[in-house]
């Protein structure tokens, strides 16, 4: 059989990075890892193609090479899924379905023939036996939880590499925390499992096969969810893999309590980690119990974060505005706690309640819920009730993206953070990339950019006062300039 991996197109958000994107001429910020996953599971013998839609369009040829596609997608891809879908039915292929958004909503694909949720690791191997009988069922789905020791490397030659600005690996699945809102362990669970270090350096050396050799995003919700893990395993190896190489950049997702580590800290930045998204939420203490964030609770969380960026980590946070307990008041404290921190990459959304969430079970019994939730981190949108007036969240979320996206608060916060982050020496080497990069972002946000004077009086103060980090000055230019489109389609 010819099986088409289909993943549709991303609308234009937060982390989609579409607007920097255009600065490196690529097409998507990261390849379908999961797709990628489940292609390595398909019988050998079987054609393979993958057609990810943010890097170019399904054909008529595709369609008709195929004899059956295999659709995932992440709920805030909902709207091109359901059109993919459309097309693919109409050209009468069987659709088999998988990922967050059929898992989290297979009643709304009544068109998808076979839907393979949960963990594929457990299910795909029950479907695709009984595809080989003739029996294939409609669902298939495991409340269990497989041993990632037994996953495959991602099948990377399906993808083109030449597109995307990362590549994307995952060590480990599952959170110790129980954070209310979050359906991270709905969907694996409270027990940490990972891969061996033996699997994660398989996969590297794969990718550089291929020819990779830029950043890397581990995609675990909290690397340091079970600690062992890392300091007996994972980080030894890739220190040893380190070695002799130019150094591949690693960036990942871990819990604030990373701050009360030092040693933990120093061995992933001598392993290749210069970036960490970490859940801080709020600075209220109310909205931290509110959530059963308790890990994040009784901290100067400002401080943690300087802590984490003198060890050489950029931090990038997620913040959340609306729980029952905020009041307006919240606002200016998440923006004072933002520019305080130095937190650049700030992403700051309305509270949602994610289905099979605590959370979304207690808005239930409230009556409280509205509806579907679009995934979509930054568009000014919930789907329950919130207890502060719904106009007040509203119109406080905009100004606060607004004023924490201005020229003037973000390239404040990009100085701050320069100041305190003491990561490894990014030399700007004079190739014709970062020149081509240089040369667009000197035009686009130097000349006819609102923040050209504050643009140059970074560059001019970075190279006088942190000429090691004039790379990271103007990646962190280009980012804000995709922030601030971003955030001025949600005032219109």
């Amino acid at each position: 059989m010819n099986a088409l991996l289909l993943y549709p197109e991303f609308p234009d958000t937060f982390w989609s990075f579409k607007h920097a994107l255009k600065f490196i001429r690529k097409r998507a910020s990261l390849p379908p890892l999961g797709l990628l996953t489940v292609a390595a599971m398909l019988p050998e013998e079987w054609g393979k193609r993958l057609v990810d839609e943010n890097v170019r369009r399904l054909t008529l040829e595709d369609l008709a090479w195929a004899d059956v596609v295999f659709i995932s997608a992440m709920i805030a891809q909902r709207e091109s899924a359901s059109a993919l879908v459309a097309r693919c039915r109409a050209a009468g292929k069987t659709i088999v379905a998988g990922g967050p958004l059929f898992t989290a909503e297979p009643e709304q694909f009544p068109e998808v023939d076979h839907l393979v949720l949960n963990e594929a690791e457990l299910t795909l191997p029950a479907f695709l036996r009984d595809l080989q009988d003739g029996g294939a069922r409609r669902l298939y789905a495991s409340p269990g939880h497989p041993d990632l020791r037994c996953t495959p490397a991602p099948l990377w030659e399906l993808a083109d590499l030449r597109r995307y600005a990362s590549m994307s690996i995952q060590f480990s699945r599952g959170c110790p925390y129980d954070c209310d809102f979050c359906n991270v362990t709905a969907l694996f669970g409270h027990r940490p499992r990972a891969k061996t270090p033996e699997q994660v350096i398989a996969e590297l050396d794969g990718l550089m096969r291929l020819g990779w050799r830029g950043p890397v995003f581990f995609v675990d919700d909290n690397l340091i969810g079970k600690k062992r893990l890392l300091r007996e395993g994972l980080l030894p190896a890739l220190i040893a893999w380190q070695r002799g190489r130019r150094g591949i950049r690693f960036y990942t997702e871990a819990s604030i309590d990373l701050a009360d580590d030092a040693e933990l800290m120093r061995s992933m930045v001598e392993a290749g980690f210069d970036t960490v998204f970490i859940g801080i939420e709020t600075p209220d203490e109310a909205g931290l119990a509110e959530c059963s964030k308790h890990h994040n609770r009784g901290r100067d969380l400002a401080a943690d974060v300087r802590r984490i960026q003198r060890a050489g980590l950029e931090v990038q946070g997620g913040f959340i505005v609306g729980f029952d307990s905020d009041t307006p008041a919240i606002f200016q404290r998440q923006l004072e706690l933002i520019q305080r921190s130095g937190i650049v990459t700030a992403m700051v959304g309305l509270l949602n309640a994610p289905r099979g969430t605590r959370l979304y079970e207690r808005l239930e019994r409230e009556g409280r819920l509205l509806g579907q939730m679009t995934g979509d981190n930054v568009d000014g949108t919930t789907n329950f009730v919130p207890r502060m007036s719904m106009e007040t969240l509203r119109e406080g979320y905009r100004d606060l993206l607004s004023r924490l996206y201005a020229p003037g608060p973000y390239y404040q916060r990009v100085r701050t953070f320069l100041r305190h982050y003491h990561g490894p020496k990014m030399t700007f080497s004079f190739d014709w990339r970062n020149l081509r990069t240089f040369a667009l972002s000197s035009v686009r946000l130097g000349i006819f950019g609102r923040e050209r004077f504050h643009y140059w009086g970074l560059l001019l103060w970075t190279s006088l006062r942190r000429p090691t980090l004039l790379r990271a000055a103007v990646t962190l230019a280009i980012y804000g300039h995709h922030f601030r489109k971003t955030c001025e389609a949600l005032a219109v």
